[in-house]
């Protein structure tokens, strides 16, 4: 199916793993999370070349708040988020939380950044302007994977990866309203939320993929690869990309229907576990680590 290499591999400095993966469409930018080396991996997406490694801490989750360009880390074991300005590749601000920190999201509407406990129950809440910690939501699992925001409305989801499901969050009481189970995942991992399909898409280690409108009703189910990391929409959430063990896959997304498979590839390297995609380009980024270094990539899907 129509996923191709668009150019080749480029190197990255200094030997370590990568984690979550987002494109700034409006910036031209990708920003890869460079965890054992604790830096923020910096491409410009016009050329695939590599700009910058910020030194944040050992970071798993990132973000872009869409209105400024600026990005926020979730720096890991240091147990502190990080503020980056998108301009100058500077740290503009850090706040200390009481766990060590794995996927975060930026929700626009209240200017918000959401970041999961890794290995813990709570999630962090974080003024994005003031970045000062300003509410920790107690989740009914203690095994969180991959937060999603629905941008209209500032609603958050959060996957449980050992709960069955996911919940859903008021964003003004700061509370978990809903439960939303979901028997055919098994070890809930990626979350996303589509702005076109108005849909909550969950996937599990299993290989499923299950869509679900706002309010939690189960939309349909589509299979994908196994071992599902990171999926990722861009801009429109016409599209979801996926990666597990170096299978990338992009699906398009439909209101009332299940995900639709529209592109596959095996790329041969199973460090690729998280990926961001370019909407306006249909460009997909990728980023990995083998025993002859690092690398990011920039992969193609053709309708």
């Amino acid at each position: 199916m129509p996923i191709t290499v668009a150019a080749p591999p480029q190197r990255v400095q200094i030997f370590s793993g990568f984690d979550y993966v987002t494109v700034d469409e409006l910036r031209h930018r990708a920003y890869a999370a460079h965890s054992a080396s604790q830096r923020l991996l910096v491409v410009d997406t016009t050329n695939g070349r590599v700009l910058d490694q910020v030194d944040v801490g050992p970071m798993h989750g990132v973000a872009v708040d869409p209105a400024t360009g600026d990005v926020f880390t979730g720096n890991g074991s240091d147990q502190s988020l990080s503020k980056v300005g998108h301009a100058t590749y500077k740290v503009l601000a850090t706040v200390n939380v009481p766990g060590s920190i794995d996927a975060i999201v930026y929700d626009p509407v209240n200017r918000r950044v959401y970041a999961d406990q890794d290995g813990g129950p709570s999630v962090y809440v974080i003024d994005g302007a003031t970045m000062k910690l300003v509410a920790t939501i107690t989740m009914p699992a203690d095994d969180l994977e991959s937060p999603a925001v629905d941008p209209k409305t500032g609603v958050l989801y959060q996957n449980l990866a050992n709960g069955g499901g996911f919940a859903v969050v008021d964003p003004q009481s700061l509370k978990v309203t809903k439960v939303v189970k979901t028997p055919q995942l098994e070890n809930n991992h990626p979350l996303a939320f589509s702005v076109s399909a108005n849909q909550v898409i969950a996937g599990g280690v299993n290989g499923v993929l299950a869509a679900y409108t706002p309010d939690g009703t189960h939309v349909g189910d589509v299979k994908a690869q196994p071992h599902i990391d990171q999926c990722n929409t861009g801009s429109k959430g016409e599209l979801l990309v996926c990666a597990g063990r170096g299978v990338i896959t992009v699906f398009a997304l439909r209101s009332g229907a299940a995900p639709r498979l529209v592109g596959r590839l095996q790329s041969g390297h199973r460090g690729i576990h998280t990926v961001g995609i370019d909407e306006r380009t249909n460009d997909i980024w990728v980023v990995y680590a083998d025993p002859s270094g690092d690398w990011v990539q920039r992969l193609k899907w053709r309708p």
